[in-house]
């Protein structure tokens, strides 16, 4: 190794005697960057071995802001009692900019809605839930323990815009069962939607992951039926992306503890 070394750099490193060997001239001006070469190399080797072995490392995810604040931090927080090196970094979003970053590749993951459309984003179903109707307590239609989504068509209601994904989930399955509904507000995050139910504006169509921050408010909420519709929430990744060792854990023990999303 040393005589290829010298080689290469077409210099002599060492004199060699019968039973000595001596460093040259040019082997003493080297030294000191070959001992500095191999410290930055034990480095880069001492950094890998800890990012394989989860001793430190990042993994960045992306979600709409409900999912953001009522499912992931129960889980976040299992996942970094187990690897307390690794930095979690949770960027809420609105869902359309969620699809954006995990397609431009800013985070490693994102959690909504899996889009067909979307040929280059992966996607792994995590849960699913189902649509109902948010109204506040003393509403006319709070007496009754399920709704139809027919009672639905006549009253004004909060909504996402047209360009939200979970609202397009649900009008394309009322369009096939015939329905329409018309949102007089439409607003984009679900805390202005339930601020607007809470002061009288109208009644609102949620997935029911947000009926806990809604019975919070002092809202009631009532599973709206004929059809029953789930909304499937998945975990989406580039798919032409390598994952980190971080990240790939991360996702294996996602998909393995489900029931942390489940139960939040």
């Amino acid at each position: 190794l040393v005589r290829e070394l010298e080689e290469a750099l077409g210099l002599r490193l060492f004199d060699r005697h019968t039973r000595m060997l001596r460093l040259t001239e040019a082997g003493a001006e080297i030294l000191p960057l070959a001992r500095r070469a191999m410290s930055d190399l034990d480095h880069v080797i001492g950094s890998a071995s800890e990012l394989s072995t989860l001793g430190r490392g990042r993994v960045s995810i992306a979600a709409a802001s409900l999912q953001a604040a009522m499912l992931l931090p129960r889980f976040i927080r299992r996942f970094c009692d187990a690897y307390p090196g690794v930095k979690v970094a949770l960027h809420d979003l609105t869902e359309h900019e969620v699809i954006e970053q995990v397609r431009r590749g800013e985070v490693d993951f994102g959690l909504g809605s899996a889009l067909a459309t979307h040929q280059d984003i992966a996607a792994r179903l995590l849960t699913s839930d189902v649509f109902v109707a948010v109204m506040p307590a003393d509403h006319a239609l709070a007496r009754h323990r399920t709704l139809q989504w027919h009672a639905l068509t006549e009253i004004p209601l909060i909504g996402p815009p047209p360009d939200n994904a979970v609202r397009a989930q649900l009008d394309f399955a009322l369009a096939r069962e015939g329905i329409s509904l018309v949102r007089r507000y439409e607003v984009a995050l679900p805390l202005t939607i339930l601020g607007m139910v809470e002061a009288g504006l109208g009644i609102a169509v949620m997935t029911s992951a947000m009926s806990r921050l809604a019975h919070a408010l002092g809202l009631v909420t009532r599973q709206v039926v004929d059809p029953l519709i789930r909304r499937e929430m998945s975990l989406l990744f580039h798919a032409e992306r390598s994952l980190s060792p971080a990240a790939l854990n991360f996702r294996d023990l996602l998909l393995r503890r489900r029931d942390l999303l489940d139960s939040a």
